[in-house]
């Protein structure tokens, strides 16, 4: 187990060896780039020569084991990510900078008004393998996602697909107005099946690009899809680099050693912000959050569970340990979605003195003067999870310990990339802190099926509020969209009334990239880093 001691110092002395570092990288730079094309150092490949290669590497702190994206099979977990993030797979539909659905592998899509949908598919688009995309061959593939992953067949409710041409027809169980929208996921890329191997978790999709090489928590390398139906890639090869966090990743752009990085650390901007490189940024639904243990003794008194919804101070996180590159969340959803975004409902605000008075009403106390309160003899000590795979959740776990202190309450921090088996013992912690894309397909949704049912895939706190459960079958069978947002504003104002979530802040996302790399840019939904259009020169 890994404890988070003083994590902003240990990042403060992380940035302070980094002049030293640059040091010793720079010393191997020159050989590194003569030896671009096998070590996959960032930039062009050398001139010399009739035909030299164009090449790119991108270093990502995220694509690893410890975020569930060991490899590029979407219907594995949470693989799909790195599926369509790096241009391998893509879905039917598409989403725009404002999250609204847009045809992509299909061209249209129409339902009945209640359980059959009619989807027609481009003509014209092949796979990686050589294999056309029609409607067997689509049909295939989502038989195969609902046989195997863990989500897919709750969140579509898919009974049957059947194929004519290219047009599915595709029933469910009952009315599921959000299909597209959850055929829009990761795990919605379209591959095919026969061509994938799954046993390695290398898949053949639509893509611009398609996989040559993958060494799970290392590298990702990436050749172009000769066959791609929307363009020429521009790059001959392109890597995506593992590296083991955001300190690291910014001593390998300073250095050369990659063209454009995803995950910095907050500390390090200013070492790209006066020439040489350029910022791609957007506002998110990544949503940074604790959940609480239901199951935990003392998360079930509702005075520390509200206490602590109290007690975090959301807009110094963002200020302080973010540096403003974030926002102040107010509920599981930003402003920007204006039906159900987080300006509709009410969360706690920062209220310390008011924090401490809910407790002294509840009956914890200081009695013995630490400056740690109690109640029947239990010290008000909360057990802290999270992961240090993405930056923000060591530095909120490093806030909340801080404001949390102040009204009284003790906060235990196990920070540790082995989370999934401190998750797997409800009896090892009381709050879980994650980082979760709350609406991923521009739709409500996702989150409350996911989070907010029991038994579900993020339900890590074992949340269960019949009343909540019952609203959401009912938004799962709602087509209007206007009552869809109301509903969604309604279950969301119960789970914070609840206080069974606490929601700090929505990600910034920032893309950082030499000023030679062209079209690597931010999209709202983080997945499209990778497009036929990325370039160097």
């Amino acid at each position: 187990m890994m404890l988070c001691r003083d994590v902003r110092q240990d990042i403060n002395n992380r940035i302070r060896k980094e002049s030293i570092m640059r040091k010793i990288i720079s010393l191997l730079l020159t050989a590194c780039l003569a030896a671009a094309l096998l070590t996959g150092c960032g930039g062009k490949a050398s001139e010399g020569g009739a035909a030299a290669k164009k090449t790119m590497v991108i270093g990502d702190t995220t694509f690893n084991s410890e975020n569930w994206e060991e490899t590029v099979d979407p219907h594995r977990t949470y693989n799909g990510w790195a599926c369509i993030r790096y241009g391998i797979g893509e879905t039917l539909v598409h989403y725009t900078d404002a999250m609204e659905l847009e045809p992509w592998l299909a061209t249209d899509w129409t339902n009945d008004g209640g359980c059959t949908w009619t989807i027609t598919l481009r003509s014209g688009v092949k796979f990686s393998s050589g294999r056309d995309m029609d409607g067997e061959a689509v049909k295939q593939c989502l038989n195969h996602l609902l046989e195997n992953h863990d989500r897919a067949p709750s969140d579509t409710k898919i009974v049957d697909v059947a194929a004519d041409g290219q047009v599915l027809t595709v029933t469910t169980s009952e009315p599921n107005p959000a299909l597209m929208n959850y055929l829009g996921d990761p795990y919605g890329c379209i591959i095919d099946v026969d061509a994938s191997d799954f046993e390695n978790g290398i898949v053949a999709g639509t893509g611009p690009y398609v996989v040559k090489e993958l060494v799970t928590d290392d590298h990702l390398t990436l050749t172009p899809n000769t066959r791609y139906w929307n363009g020429t890639p521009k790059l001959d090869e392109l890597t995506i680099r593992t590296l083991s966090n955001g300190d690291t990743l910014s001593a390998a752009l300073q250095a050369g050693d990659i063209d454009a990085a995803y995950g910095m650390a907050y500390e390090a901007y200013p070492n790209f912000e006066n020439g040489g490189y350029q910022f791609s940024a957007i506002q998110t639904s990544r949503a940074f959050f604790g959940s609480m243990n239901m199951t935990s003794p003392i998360m079930q008194d509702t005075a520390v569970r509200r206490a602590i919804a109290m007690g975090i101070n959301k807009e110094g996180f963002v200020k302080t340990l973010l540096d403003g590159h974030g926002v102040a969340a107010n509920g599981a959803f930003p402003d920007g979605f204006s039906t159900f975004g987080g300006e509709n409902v009410r969360a706690e605000a920062y209220d310390p003195e008011g924090a401490k008075a809910v407790l002294e009403e509840a009956g914890w106390v200081d009695s013995d003067g630490d400056g740690i309160r109690e109640k029947d003899g239990v010290k008000l000590t909360v057990r802290w999870l999270t992961y240090p795979s993405r930056q923000e959740l060591p530095l909120l776990a490093e806030s909340a310990q801080a404001s949390l202190k102040e009204i009284g309450m003790d906060v235990d921090i196990n920070c540790t990339a082995n989370r999934r088996e401190f998750l797997a013992d409800m009896g090892s912690w009381d709050i879980y802190a994650s980082a979760l894309v709350t609406a991923p397909s521009g739709d409500p949704q996702y989150f409350f099926t996911t989070s907010c049912v029991p038994g579900m895939s993020y339900n890590f706190g074992a949340y269960d509020n019949p009343e909540v459960t019952a609203l959401i079958e009912q938004l799962s069978r709602e087509f209007d969209p206007a009552r869809r947002g109301e509903m969604a504003v309604t279950l969301l104002q119960m789970i914070l009334d609840d206080n069974a979530y606490v929601f700090c802040s929505f990600l910034q996302m920032n893309m950082i990239s030499k000023e030679n790399v062209k079209n690597y840019t931010a999209h709202a939904c983080d997945y499209y880093q990778v497009t036929v259009d990325l370039d160097i020169t």
